[in-house]
């Protein structure tokens, strides 16, 4: 177990990584921990090169004070976003920047038996592509779908492990950290930490993808309920449609909201005769029939316009149901589907206007996430940086323990 002095010290690393750029007296309201004994530790950091000297901060009336940031090459994240057919993988720096091009390849999770196996060897043989040396890495995080264990390591719906969990099937391969978390869990912590919920309270964070996902954040932290497995807004039975959803029960939001069905309903209306410019709608891949229609709504088709208007009220539909519960302040719509923008907007602020008590609906916020479709990979290497300055990465070697 580190010591107290270490786990000072990755506390400080820890929030200079969120904050971007902290003062001494910033450190230590954050961390409780006294100036002088802050002032002290972030001068060793500075000795050692592991923080730089950033300037005054803007001025307030007073005596400017002295900023600090982190070397963007201090350490590196690992970070993987996982869905039900796409795996995109990524390195990113201590200031959230990509190190290289980000990698993705299909692999898909229902019914596949050799996932865990072969998501392994994407992991392994990308670290071994890294033009950056391992002890610098101080971590793996994956972000997946699913109802996801984060004390045991185990996701419940995919990649099931033979024996033991998929943290240690996975860490016993490649040598580094692994930390796991559900996909829609990790785009909350995204945007709590550094997207549109910074210093926020109560905040609901969409997340649009091949099905509907939710992350909630309630007195700032994100909130997973008794078992962990909160947020399964996918699945709120909204409908009366007999249509089978993917969890094995019908009606749920999925069936008539998320980018799946989108797609589904473009090919049923295009077969039907509708005229649209997706006439030549590309349909062996879904990634490309999504992204194909979304350019198209941009440019004002009116067939796929329609088509996110009607997902749209649908999601609004269920985001009523959500403010009536938990009533916040903002709802932040992101992941993949939030590519297309402002289309969103209209028709879930209909639903909601229909559907909601207008008490209780009046402040709340509903806005487009700027982090998009990178939420996941933000949110993935988050996930290791929140636990830096906890027990959970005590495994790193001694090498990466000199890093902190």
């Amino acid at each position: 177990m580190p010591d107290k002095q270490t786990i000072y010290r990755r506390k400080i690393i820890k929030h200079l990584y969120f904050d971007g750029s902290l003062s001494c007296t910033d450190l230590s309201l954050l961390t409780k921990k006294s100036v002088p004994l802050t002032s002290r530790v972030l001068n060793e950091l500075i000795e050692e090169g592991y923080v730089l000297e950033t300037g005054l901060a803007s001025s307030t009336g007073g005596r400017r004070a002295q900023m600090y940031s982190l070397r963007n090459d201090l350490m590196y994240v690992v970070s993987i976003a996982m869905d039900q057919l796409i795996t995109r993988m990524a390195v990113l720096d201590m200031h959230n920047n990509y190190v290289g091009k980000p990698e993705q390849f299909e692999l898909k999770l229902a019914n596949n038996a050799h996932a865990l196996h072969e998501l392994k060897d994407a992991i392994a043989g990308f670290i071994g592509r890294l033009e950056i040396p391992k002890e610098k890495i101080a971590g793996v995080g994956i972000g997946m779908p699913g109802f996801v264990d984060v004390r045991k390591g185990i996701n419940h719906s995919f990649l099931k492990a033979s024996e033991g969990s998929i943290v240690h099937y996975i860490e016993s391969h490649i040598g580094l950290p692994v930390l796991i978390d559900n996909d829609s869990s990790l785009v909350a912590l995204a945007e709590l930490r550094l997207g549109a919920a910074r210093n926020r309270q109560n905040v609901m964070v969409i997340n649009i993808s091949w099905g509907i996902g939710l992350g909630l954040i309630l007195k700032g932290e994100l909130f997973r309920g008794y078992n962990g497995f909160a947020g399964e807004f996918s699945h709120i039975p909204v409908f009366m449609n007999n249509k089978m959803c993917s969890c094995g029960k019908s009606g749920c939001l999925e069936t008539e909201a998320s980018l799946l069905t989108i797609a589904d309903k473009a090919v049923t209306e295009l077969q039907q005769g509708k005229i649209s410019q997706l006439k030549d709608l590309p349909r062996e891949h879904v990634e490309e029939t999504i992204q194909a229609i979304v350019e198209a709504a941009v440019k004002g088709d009116k067939l796929a316009v329609g088509l996110f208007s009607e997902a749209g009220y649908n999601i609004g539909r269920g985001i009523a149901i959500l403010i009536h519960l938990l009533n916040p302040e903002l709802v932040v719509l992101s992941g993949r589907g939030a590519a297309a923008g402002r289309l969103w907007l209209p028709p879930i602020q209909q639903a909601i206007n229909e559907h909601c008590i207008p008490k209780i609906a009046e402040n709340t916020e509903v806005i487009i996430s700027t982090l998009c479709f990178q939420a996941g990979l933000t949110g993935a290497a988050a996930l290791v940086m929140e636990h830096f300055d906890k027990n959970t990465l005590d495994h790193l070697s001694r090498k990466q323990e000199k890093v902190a």
